[in-house]
């Protein structure tokens, strides 16, 4: 039997109501408008309101999938969640999103964790498990409640982070829709206290102590971090690009992981490709981490920077150190 072509059937996204702005933040911590807008071009954040959580927003953004791609929860027989927020340590969010979409029951459902990378490393776990046959349709999703993990008191990272979700249904091709051409993933793991929450695993369970010292927040070095992603995402959409015989001018739009204008600048200046070519909102959302792509590529294809025939390329870069790339042609 050949393997089916697995394509991205249908895309959706959800942003909670509340809206932070530079301004706002600026009246909590020692910041400004400018100073924030200037190292990192975000204007605001989108946060989550008091009782609502990673489960919930990963499950609106699912259902604005399963409606564009034209098919129903009872449909799908396969959910990956790619978070670091899930709603409790266990267990795995995933099925609690499975139950609020009414979802049978023998469907698969699990947590993936690569933090900012943790979409891409969804769609090519799912694309995988859709290709051998086992699995029909499948829906991955992006989702976060950065605003639980975030020191309000830190300036240099408390600007950075908002909550969203962002997900796509796959499938085998139909004709429309993106097919999933390739996908490249890494990791570097000697890096991993670049970027990290500190306490709460059994590494450093959870005390008085611990939550003193706020190390149930996320902690990041961002120089290295900056230099580190900027060479990584390199490789990989280099590396991605050389196996599936493109050049950089086939690339229609280029989807990055939404963490700092500086890098996708960078990005776009190592690559050669215009930055008028790269798909950016980072300035209305900040970082969404494992939901910052899929919300892109939503809103990328429903404001038309994809069209039939283009090749669009995502890459990201998150906490592990984990990154990776993946090519869809519409």
């Amino acid at each position: 039997m050949a393997t089916p072509t697995i394509a991205i059937l249908g895309t959706g996204s959800y942003t909670p109501t509340r809206i932070l702005t530079n301004e706002e933040l600026s009246k909590q911590v020692d910041t400004s408008d400018e100073w924030i807008l200037s190292r990192t071009g975000i204007r605001q954040r989108h946060i989550a309101a008091e009782g609502e959580h990673t489960s919930d927003l990963a499950a609106h953004a699912a259902r604005a999938a399963l409606a564009d791609a034209g098919l129903t929860a009872a449909d799908i027989d396969l959910l990956i969640l790619a978070t670091i927020t899930p709603d409790i340590p266990m267990p795995a969010s995933a099925t609690i999103v499975q139950h609020k979409l009414g979802m049978r029951s023998h469907a698969a459902c699990f947590d993936l964790n690569a933090a900012c990378s943790g979409f891409v490393y969804g769609l090519d776990t799912a694309s995988a498990m859709l290709a051998s046959g086992r699995y029909r349709y499948a829906l991955v999703i992006g989702a976060e409640k950065l605003s639980s993990v975030v020191d309000w008191k830190d300036r240099t990272t408390c600007v950075l982070f908002g909550d969203a979700a962002g997900a796509v249904v796959l499938g085998p091709s139909r004709g429309d829709g993106a097919r999933i051409i390739g996908t490249k993933l890494y990791s570097e793991g000697g890096m991993a206290d670049l970027l990290c929450i500190p306490a709460g695993g059994s590494a450093c369970p959870a005390t008085t102590a611990t939550l003193a010292a706020g190390q149930h927040f996320i902690r990041m070095k961002g120089r290295e971090i900056f230099k580190v992603a900027v060479r990584e995402m390199e490789d990989a959409v280099e590396e991605i690009l050389e196996q599936h015989a493109l050049s950089p001018d086939q690339i229609a739009c280029v989807i990055p992981h939404q963490a700092n204008l500086r890098i996708i600048e960078a990005l776009s200046k190592s690559l050669k490709i215009p930055l008028e070519r790269f798909f950016i909102n980072l300035d209305r959302y900040g970082n969404t981490s494992g939901a910052s792509v899929p919300l892109a590529l939503d809103e990328a294809r429903r404001a038309g920077r994809v069209k039939r025939g283009d090749t669009a390329l995502l890459v990201a870069f998150g906490a592990g150190l984990t990154y990776g790339a993946a090519l869809v042609r519409w």
